[in-house]
């Protein structure tokens, strides 16, 4: 088969010939049809996570052919059974295990979840890492419910979006921040109600005279920012962080925190029962992940250097075949 191959730490992808995976017990071979691209993917190739073996084949979103029917993969590998966090063996698909970036993949017959009817291949592809990374956040974490006030910090990435997709149809009013004035403007043509440059000086009292306060925060960035987001809380707001870009949370006021009730959940992807939560949850609701762009398994290198440039606006999506 073909495959996109990581052979060395810091070196540009290579498109080659790969071995076929042969499926052992309680396996079963997916033929994959489009896989989509995480920051994780950039951050391997870059040595950012441990125990990277090469050569290695990334990825941990893929839709496909199992068997027969179309599915979509779950990323997440041996959760466990408490559902409030991973058991020690747990790891996400793209490594150490063999990814998406493939022409098939051999997967747990566990993880192969039906694929919503109303996506079609590059949607579907787009939505496993960062729908159940979001849904968890949002729904087990956030608890949001309809007519609160929610904040989506860094719209555009993957996971943020979808949190900003699931909280609008959950009846949520929806604010947004980012870097950039141009994925303000898009959130709000998708129906945020407000949205805000962090890179201004004044962003957190523009947040403050928008939505007056907000009951569920979700931030992938932590850093300074974290502490500043805390002074727009309302009582018992629900701060959720799912990711530390920005480096360590500094200048959060404890008095802010105990006086307003205000509670702070970390998450990081979910169990085997909020990906199908969230799988149901986005056919009930019809939503469509958002994808940036769409580039031939062959260009995977030119997808891992859209993504590590950090301008898209929704998923970068590889595509099997013609």
């Amino acid at each position: 088969m073909k495959a996109l191959i990581l052979k060395e730490i810091n070196q540009p992808v290579e498109f080659e010939d790969f071995e076929n995976p042969s499926a052992g017990e309680d396996e079963v071979i997916v033929d994959l049809k489009a896989a989509a691209l995480n920051h994780r993917d950039v951050w391997i190739t870059k040595g950012m996570y441990p125990g990277v073996t090469t050569p290695l084949i990334m990825g941990s979103d893929g839709a496909g052919i199992c068997e027969g029917k179309e599915v979509v993969i779950n990323p997440s590998i041996n959760w466990g059974d408490n559902p409030h966090f991973p058991n020690k063996n747990y790891h996400i698909l793209g490594s150490p295990t063999q990814g998406t970036f493939a022409e098939y993949i051999k997967v747990n017959k566990q993880l192969i979840f039906p694929k919503p009817a109303h996506l079609d291949w590059e949607t579907a592809a787009a939505l496993p890492l960062g729908g159940l990374t979001a849904y968890r956040a949002l729904f087990t974490k956030g608890q949001v419910k309809a007519g609160e006030n929610v904040l989506i910090s860094g719209v555009g990435g993957g996971v943020a979006l979808f949190a900003f997709q699931f909280a609008l149809a959950a009846g949520a009013n929806v604010f947004v921040t980012s870097g950039s004035q141009e994925k303000i403007d898009r959130a709000m043509n998708m129906g945020a109600k407000g949205g805000v440059n962090y890179k201004d000086d004044n962003w957190i009292k523009d947040l403050k005279t928008m939505a007056g306060g907000f009951d569920v925060i979700i931030d992938s960035a932590a850093g300074e920012g974290f502490g500043q987001l805390a002074k727009t809380c309302n009582s018992g707001a629900r701060m959720v962080i799912y990711g530390g870009s920005r480096g360590n949370i500094g200048k959060l006021s404890p008095q802010i925190v105990f006086w307003k009730q205000v509670s702070i959940h970390g998450t990081s992807m979910g169990n085997d029962q909020e990906f199908a939560d969230m799988l149901d949850f986005v056919s009930q609701h019809q939503i469509i992940p958002v994808v940036d762009s769409v580039f031939a398994l062959e260009d995977g290198q030119k997808a891992l250097e859209r993504m590590d440039a950090g301008k898209q606006f929704g998923k970068i999506v590889l595509k099997m075949g013609s």
